[in-house]
């Protein structure tokens, strides 16, 4: 397979592309209309579009733009950790900003877009996700706009570009009404600003992507017939389509679709392991026992031909390095553990970033080139760490997604100290002096807490060479530019298993869709009797972690037990009337996704009191009404002559506010400028 990247494929007319289109969301102004085309651009779209060249560019653009949600480099921040918080997994740990988001349900208001959502070094992405989502949906909408005005196209391949921008405006819709409900919908673009938008309800906007998708399955080639990577291909195609299935309740149909990427699509599930081995960033240090999980998520690796496995894939590493993205996982995801506030019990510090050419050096203590220099902006809760880990009453120990043993998995007491001035040097570090049971620890939330290195380790050659800078890093991993995952065989077997389960909970093979990725994993313990949604869900945040996006899973599966009337895996049986129009803080009611919140989270939990600048007294909370987002303030007064409906229990809601019942209506109501 000749191994070729599509993103950048002209910088030049790239950055062009992002100017004139006319389709992005004005909400950087309320003086701007809702849609607002720019009359600075030197561009014209239909000169520019007219050839496979000039498409090929956009569909470049559309390309890195999908990547960008999972690498963004904002410092202090990466884009998907918003979805984490907003669900059972992770929590903001970034303690030394006050407006951390935590207390979401006073926090979260419509205008709080103007302040700190807006703010990429705290602690959420909630207003980058709104804007970008529709830029991202605007750049689809260039290619479906001009593609037939492209000639020399045969219609096969104008097809097959209208399928690969279709899965795109799908993509981006399906994140936008499982994290807003409602919302508006945008399909051309257009040449004059439009102020009169009205919403449309999430199931018409979910009919029409799953139209969209069907179009695409049939049309895009599969990756075997592609000479490119990283462009969309036949089986993300059938994925999101399956996913649009199980939210209308086509269960039969999603099934349909995995039984084909499972059995008919020359896919197979990674079972040894493959590619080049990276022995980590200090072996010294921390050591790595090869096995099949660490190289399945080695960058390297993750879109080589000999991986079977990967059925989509985001290409992020290459000799343009212009065009990539570093991810900076080892910066925002791991323990902040190089300071003061981690001590040993004879009160000095414990881990100190020691420079290579320092005579105190020792490469078996280096947790700065092993495990990066965190500055823990998300933490997962211990339910991601520990609980989740559990099967049939046991915690699995044999689970290579788990293992400290093979390297995979790093726990705080997995650090030795490395402060030579200190009696404890070369043992664990300890969050209470054994002796005392004072706490070692003065910042347990941001300081303290177990890592999937598998997931997060990423090489960074350039800081890795860094042997004596005076910035403080000195030889620092932050987490460089890697490729990663959209789509990988194991979650057609989750979907499937979720399919499954709302055709017959008692169906006796749903277990065997998820054993099949615990036997893979080498685990102890596989599933027995009957299985509930919340093992599926269980095996998703073992398998998925930071490759799905969980708040949207987690609502998107709310949405299924409300439309198919199976209980959870507690009894609850959910209506969909009501199920997202619910408000409150209490552990009872609301949606699978607050269920899930409440059962499994630190939020609503009371006051966690820390020793640390910024917050002392950290108090995370969730309300049912978070099920969804408020929608921009920005965005409802900026639409002049028509209404937005904002979301139940934010202020502004109203439950008259008319919202399109049928997709076609709101098409046929975008050509009409007032």
């Amino acid at each position: 397979m000749d191994m070729k990247y599509t993103l950048n494929k002209s910088k030049s007319l790239g950055k062009g592309i992002a100017i004139i289109l006319a389709g992005t969301l004005a909400i950087s102004s309320c003086s701007k209309g809702f849609l607002q085309p720019d009359p600075l651009s030197i561009y014209l779209p239909n000169e520019t579009f007219n050839t496979e060249s000039g498409l090929l560019s956009a569909m470049a653009i559309c390309d890195r733009h999908l990547k960008g949600y999972w690498a963004t480099d904002h410092n202090e921040m990466l884009t998907l950790g918003t979805e984490y918080i907003f669900s059972e997994l992770m929590v903001a740990s970034n303690t030394d900003k006050r407006s951390m988001m935590a207390d979401v349900a006073n926090m979260l208001t419509p205008t709080s877009d103007n302040s700190s959502l807006q703010n990429l070094d705290r602690s959420n992405s909630m207003w980058y996700l709104w804007q970008e989502t529709y830029k991202g949906i605007s750049y689809a909408n260039t290619i479906i706009k001009y593609v037939d005005q492209v000639q020399a196209l045969s219609e096969q391949d104008k097809n097959a570009y209208k399928g690969r921008a279709y899965f795109h405006r799908a993509f981006r819709y399906m994140a936008l009404v499982f994290q807003y409900g409602d919302v508006p919908l945008v399909t051309t673009i257009i040449d004059v600003p439009k102020q009169n938008y009205r919403s449309t309800k999430r199931d018409a906007i979910l009919q029409m992507i799953t139209k969209d998708l069907e179009f695409a399955v049939q049309w895009v080639p599969d990756q075997k017939n592609m000479n490119l990577i990283g462009m969309i291909n036949k089986g993300a195609c059938r994925m999101l389509l399956t996913k649009c299935y199980l939210a209308l309740g086509e269960y039969q149909k999603a099934k349909e679709q995995t039984d084909i990427l499972i059995d008919q699509s020359g896919y197979a599930l990674m079972t040894e392991s493959f590619g080049t081995f990276n022995d980590g960033g200090e072996a010294q240090t921390w050591p790595i026992s090869r096995n099949v999980i660490w190289d399945m998520h080695r960058p390297e690796n993750k879109l080589i031909p000999s991986n079977r496995e990967v059925i989509m894939g985001m290409p992020n590493r290459g000799a343009e390095a212009e065009s990539f993205v570093k991810m900076l996982t080892m910066r925002i995801l791991y323990p902040f553990v190089f300071d003061s506030r981690i001590q040993t019990t004879d009160g000095k510090q414990a881990l100190l970033n020691i420079k290579r050419n320092s005579p105190d050096y020792n490469a078996k203590y280096d947790y700065m080139r092993a495990f990066g220099r965190g500055i823990a902006t998300f933490r997962p809760t211990s339910f991601q760490s520990k609980g989740v880990w559990s099967v049939n009453g046991k915690l699995d120990e044999g689970d290579l997604r788990h293992s400290s043993k093979v390297g995979n998995w790093v726990r705080m007491e997995d650090y030795k100290v490395n402060n030579k001035a200190s009696k404890d040097f070369g043992k664990p570090v300890s969050l209470k002096d054994p002796q005392t049971g004072k706490l070692l620890c003065s910042d347990s939330i941001r300081r303290w807490y177990d890592v999937p290195h598998y997931k997060f380790f990423l090489d960074d050659p350039v800081n890795d060479a860094n042997i004596s800078g005076s910035d403080g890093l000195r030889g620092a991993t932050n987490g460089g530019i890697a490729d990663w995952y959209l789509y990988r065989l194991a979650e057609a077997y989750l979907l499937r298993a979720e399919a499954k389960y709302y055709i017959n909970p008692s169906d006796g093979t749903i277990k065997d869709d998820l054993n099949v990725l615990r036997q893979r994993a080498r685990c102890s313990e596989l599933y027995q009797g009957p299985v509930t949604i919340g093992d599926i869900m269980n095996e998703r945040a073992r398998e998925l972690y930071w490759e799905e996006w969980r708040n949207v899973e987690l609502k998107r599966v709310s949405v299924c037990l409300a439309r198919s009337g199976k209980p959870d895996e507690w009894g609850n049986v959910y209506n969909l009337e009501n199920f997202d129009k619910q408000s409150g803080t209490d552990a009872t009611g609301g949606s699978y996704w607050y269920q899930r919140i409440v059962h499994y989270s630190l939020y609503n939990k009371g006051i966690i009191h820390v020793s640390a600048t910024g917050v002392s007294d950290i108090n995370y909370t969730m309300d049912k009404k978070n099920m969804y987002w408020p929608i921009p303030n920005v965005a409802i007064t900026s639409n002049i002559k028509g209404q937005l409906k904002q979301n139940y229990g934010y202020d502004g809601y109203n439950p008259a506010t008319p919202v399109w019942d049928k997709w076609e209506d709101a098409v046929a109501d975008e050509a009409k400028v007032e």
